[in-house]
């Protein structure tokens, strides 16, 4: 009992024990007051997970359009569109006077001297050259429009998971794709074929001549810069197309393992129904079908 009561007074008499039992005291109340329910904060988590979920939501109607396929047709479409825009352009300046009334048009009374049978055969030979070049402005905006509308709908119809989508619209996109790349090639070919050969004709060298009399020494018989900028984009056309056929095989690829190793496991289940005795083996996590957005 004596040391039971010195041990009491030493305890009373020693500051650190008041200290210590102080501290635990706040400690317990801070953790009571810190796992007190608190409504309003309870509700903001649920505000969070909704919103978290529309997010989620929006960026995977993005997801797909936005792979790596989706975003070679995007700049196949781009570059379709320059295609257009640069043989519009290069048609409408090497039209001449024949282009009266359009961007390159300009009056002849104050850019030029000309009168009577100068004048005359000048328009004669515009015409002339325009109308030579006009399978090539006819065929490059049919092209290119045309290529560019049918890479803007694969891409819209690209919008869904992968193994989702019908395998004819991944095979029609693959062969669609290699062949473009293909076309453009003759397409640019022919093109530049067809400009080099109406250069070299007697028609255009004349023309050239009538307007270096008068300073217009641009309007000669070289390929000009427009039609470099077709060939130019049409090249990089082709790469988008070689490119984007190569990532949607390698995504049918993907998608035919997906639904083998689906169909496999489906049938194994069938099988373990049957036979209750064979559920004791471990079963194989099912494939991811998110992991194909190539």
């Amino acid at each position: 009992m004596s040391n039971s009561n010195r041990g009491q007074r030493d305890r009373n008499r020693d500051p650190r024990y008041y200290r210590d039992s102080r501290d635990e005291r706040h400690s317990s109340s801070g953790r009571s007051s810190s796992q007190a329910f608190n409504p309003r904060e309870a509700d903001h988590p649920r505000k969070h997970v909704r919103q978290g979920a529309r997010s989620e939501h929006r960026e995977s109607k993005c997801t797909y359009i936005c792979s790596r396929r989706g975003i070679m047709l995007i700049c196949a479409v781009l570059t379709n569109s320059l295609v257009l825009i640069c043989v519009v352009a290069a048609q409408m300046v090497t039209s001449g006077m024949s282009s009266r009334g359009g961007i390159t048009s300009f009056d002849i009374n104050s850019d030029f001297n000309l009168q009577g049978t100068d004048l005359t055969q000048m328009r004669e030979l515009d015409v002339q050259y325009s109308q030579m070049r006009a399978p090539g402005i006819y065929g490059g905006v049919t092209f290119s429009l045309t290529m560019g509308i049918i890479s803007l709908l694969f891409l819209v119809s690209s919008n869904k998971p992968p193994h989702r989508m019908p395998q004819k619209l991944l095979i029609g996109a693959l062969v669609f794709q290699a062949v473009g790349a293909v076309a453009y090639v003759v397409a640019i070919g022919l093109y530049l074929h067809l400009i080099i050969r109406v250069n070299s004709t007697d028609v255009c060298t004349l023309r050239a001549r009538l307007y270096a009399r008068n300073g217009l020494t641009w309007m000669n018989c070289d390929v000009n810069g427009a039609d470099a900028a077709v060939a130019l984009f049409g090249t990089i056309t082709a790469i988008l197309y070689t490119a984007g056929a190569v990532l949607v095989f390698q995504t049918i690829r993907q998608v035919r393992t997906y639904l083998q190793e689906r169909e496999r496991q489906e049938t194994e289940r069938r099988l373990e129904q049957v036979q209750p005795q064979e559920r004791a083996r471990p079963q194989k996590s099912p494939p991811r079908a998110e992991a194909i957005f190539v």
